[in-house]
């Protein structure tokens, strides 16, 4: 590698100069205070795990996305976390043995060994909010509003939409198809594409009823706003129950967030198949106009509780903390710096004592340093005391 290139970082990562850093670390010092708030409690998983831990029960878009390594003490391969979601689930199972609800979060540094897409970046600082123990609706309206507040918090209240959908709808539909393995995954991959031209192709070779074919055509179609569930409901009306089930389910916890967030914009894709192989009921992202990407996502996930070893209700979500900070509307105030002399004094060591703890930022002169023209205040002694005064 040449001289020039050691300094470059590698593709995709990023670092934060002082302003972005500053501005980053407000917004999770607010954030985690909020969650505290919420009754929420702050755990902080290791960042790499034995690989198997890691991995449970997240399936293999995961493992493709975690960097693993081998442990020079016992020569087992290690992950460094991908999703730091799974951690907490563990923690919740194995360590701290809580009967009822219990509400988690975080906030840590993650590495993807590629980018989910062209605007993410691939060391994200994740910060989310998990709750165990309870299956109802109450507690996903609890988690999505914790979200839709953790937006507002970071200034992004302006165009935000939510999306929502339910894996329960798709596994419902599966079951009346009564697919095999591979069928359904090409199903499943152009669903996630949104490839319909293919999709149609298939359909016209599937050996099918064709009322069940039409079901399965409709699908990915099935997006919009709330016309799009009496859309669902007539076209299901005899089908799989489960499938109307999550329907009225859906239905139910939309008006619920309504009635909270009147302003937000509500969104249905019952095609949606966003971890499938980890979600278990409704899922959810925010969208706002100010990215191209959701700028938050999660949902429920029963199922990680049993790959634990514990089977416990889950639902939770979780954001970037990066990406909400340089979406953000306000810039955090930084205070004013005022120089001091770089004496070993008492007096003076008291007065700039002080000064910190009013909110000033004191920077001591060293001897032949320059300081920047931004510097307008200094601290003089003036007749036995010190006093800040303008440069």
């Amino acid at each position: 590698m040449a001289l020039a290139d050691r300094w470059l970082l590698p593709d995709g990562v990023k670092e934060m100069l002082p302003s972005d850093a500053r501005q980053v670390e407000a917004l999770r010092r607010s954030l985690l205070d909020m969650y505290d708030a919420w009754g929420y409690e702050l755990v902080m998983p290791p960042l790499m795990e034995h690989l198997e831990s890691l991995l449970t029960g997240v399936g293999k878009d995961l493992d493709l996305n975690t960097f693993k390594l081998v442990d020079q003490l016992t020569g087992q391969t290690l992950g460094i976390r991908a999703d730091i979601t799974p951690q907490v689930a563990r923690i919740d199972a194995h360590r701290m043995h809580v009967d009822g609800a219990n509400r988690l979060c975080y906030c840590g540094s993650v590495l993807h060994t590629h980018q989910a897409n062209m605007l993410a970046s691939r060391n994200p600082l994740q910060i989310g909010a998990e709750l165990y123990g309870h299956a109802g609706i109450e507690s996903d309206l609890e988690v999505i509003s914790l979200m839709i507040e953790t937006l507002y918090a970071s200034g992004l209240k302006d165009g935000l939409s939510l999306d929502l959908e339910h894996i329960g709808i798709f596994r419902g539909l599966i079951v009346d198809a009564g697919l095999d393995a591979s069928v359904t995954d090409r199903y499943m991959e152009l669903l996630q594409r949104k490839a319909l031209p293919e999709l149609d192709l298939f359909l016209a070779e599937l050996e099918a009823e064709q009322d069940l074919k039409d079901k399965l055509a409709a699908l990915p179609r099935l997006n919009g706003g709330f016309e799009v569930l009496e859309r669902a409901r007539a076209l299901f009306s005899h089908a799989n129950p489960a499938i109307l089930e999550a329907v009225d389910y859906l239905d139910a916890l939309s008006q619920k967030i309504l009635k909270r967030f009147p302003s937000i914009d509500l969104y249905f894709d019952l095609g949606e198949l966003r971890g499938y192989h980890y979600h278990t009921g409704v899922v959810f992202s925010a969208l706002t106009p100010a990215f191209g990407q959701a700028v938050a996502k999660g949902g429920r996930y029963d199922a990680i509780g049993r790959d634990f070893g514990r089977a416990r209700p889950a639902t939770g979500f979780s954001a970037d903390l990066k990406t909400l900070a340089s979406l953000s509307a306000g810039s955090h105030r930084v205070g004013d710096i005022v120089v001091a002399p770089s004496r070993d004094e008492a007096d003076l060591l008291s007065a700039i004592k002080l000064l910190r703890e009013q909110g000033y930022r004191v920077v001591q002169q060293l001897p032949g340093d320059k300081l920047a023209s931004s510097v307008q205040k200094e601290l003089v002694q003036k007749a036995g005391s010190w006093v800040v005064q303008t440069r």
